[in-house]
């Protein structure tokens, strides 16, 4: 490229980076205002405090924030389990058999993604009132799958047909079981995909908000998103701003530290499912 459309490039890259952080910029800069210092319209911060900080974790909102982070992580994590695991077997079936059904089977999952969760989301907390679900750990995880797993299914049967089909079979002619053959040869070439399903689903899951509002009225089983929408501040008339902006920045610290940590990972697991052959 010549040097014009480098610098082109450059700029327009760097007007999509400021765009994109600018909203997150503005958060951590309302997170480190006292409250005084919200309301002067400022970008930055006159005076930085910690003042929203220690509220939130040690302070009044402490019993509300702390709680409702236990349990995001608790749920997310076992439901990203559970989705990676039915995903797998589910993925591994519809790339290697051939049976009716298999093109009924990803379209079905594929409504299920696009289904929108507010439809859902009042018959389900009848549902689970009358046989015990209701603001319970169980009774976010099952939704939560609904979320997860037909994103896992589609992102982990593209990884699932790029493993050669001889590999497998080379090791049931060499005295394998259809299990074993499973077990210690596809599933770790399929590693990289499922590491990326992973991260996709857990992220789908820490930021549901709709279930997690509805489904739980306590913090035995309140997660983060609906934690936020519950902040107060000190008397009615003053207004949370600052503690839900420190809140926001904590919450949003476990998923920048996957990215930067698993970026590599990540496009690599996106892009070699991403092209048949």
């Amino acid at each position: 490229m010549s040097t014009r459309k480098k610098v082109m490039w450059w700029i327009g890259g760097a007007v999509i980076v400021v765009y994109a952080l600018f909203p997150i910029a503005w958060i951590v800069s309302i997170s480190l205002k006292a409250p005084s210092d919200i309301a002067n319209g400022q970008f930055a911060p006159t005076n930085v405090s910690w003042e929203n900080y220690s509220t939130i974790l040690t302070g009044s909102a402490s019993d509300l924030f702390l709680p409702a982070l236990r349990n995001s992580f608790g749920i997310c994590l076992i439901a990203t389990a559970i989705s990676c695991l039915l995903a797998m077997f589910a993925a591994y079936a519809i790339a290697r058999l051939d049976f009716r059904g298999k093109r009924l089977i990803l379209s079905t999952a594929l409504a299920v993604a696009i289904f929108p969760v507010i439809s859902i989301v009042t018959p389900l907390f009848n549902v689970w009132r009358q046989i015990g679900l209701y603001d319970t750990w169980p009774g976010l995880i099952l939704p939560y799958l609904s979320l997860t797993l037909p994103i896992s299914i589609w992102t982990m049967s593209a990884f699932f047909r790029e493993i050669p089909w001889e590999m497998e079979q080379a090791a049931q002619v060499d005295g394998a079981t259809t299990w074993q053959a499973f077990r210690k040869v596809i599933v770790p070439l399929a590693a990289p995909g499922v590491f990326t399903t992973a991260i996709i689903a857990f992220f789908i899951a820490w930021n549901d908000f709709v279930y997690g509002i509805v489904l739980t009225s306590t913090d035995a089983a309140r997660p983060v998103p609906a934690a936020l929408g519950l902040f107060s501040g000190a008397s009615q008339f003053e207004d949370p701003t600052g503690a839900i902006a420190a809140a926001a920045v904590i919450v949003t610290i476990p998923v920048v530290v996957l990215v930067l940590l698993f970026q590599r990972r990540i496009v690599a697991g996106l892009t070699n499912g991403a092209v048949k052959g």
